[in-house]
């Protein structure tokens, strides 16, 4: 293997340890109204992100709040030897995707039907230090 290959696989290798990702499958909650809630704490660090999730008043809240507790969880599973204090976790990005739609009939008038489709999603945190990027 060469020299600029082995120190490229040292850099993957080291940002995937600053990196931990959780993600949250089949919502049922439709993705817009889950992306009012993720567009608040993208970007921002992880104390302060918790602390708006807690005290806002959407249900998605609830969910992305625990998302966010498991990201934190798996990023100290893969460094064990650094503290959450220290590293200044943040929020590096969070994304909403569609899932499976259930489609159902609903009476109408005059012998027609309604269709209502319950939108449900898919949700991906990703936390990152700021320690790592600041000394690249």
């Amino acid at each position: 293997m060469g020299v600029r290959k082995k120190q490229r696989a040292e850099a993957i290798k080291a940002e995937k340890k600053s990196v931990a990702f959780a993600k949250l499958n089949n919502v049922p909650t439709s993705p817009r109204k889950m992306r009012l809630v993720a567009d608040l704490v993208r970007g921002v660090e992880v104390d302060k992100a918790l602390q708006i999730l807690k005290f806002n008043t959407k249900e998605a809240s609830g969910r992305l709040e625990k998302l966010l507790l498991s990201a934190i969880a798996n990023w100290q599973a893969k460094n064990e030897d650094a503290s959450i204090e220290d590293s200044q976790l943040f929020v590096k990005e969070i994304f909403v995707d569609s899932a499976r739609m259930l489609k159902r009939l609903r009476p109408a008038p005059q012998g027609r039907a309604h269709r209502i489709r319950k939108r449900s999603n898919h949700v991906t945190l990703i936390v990152g230090s700021n320690q790592n990027t600041e000394s690249n």
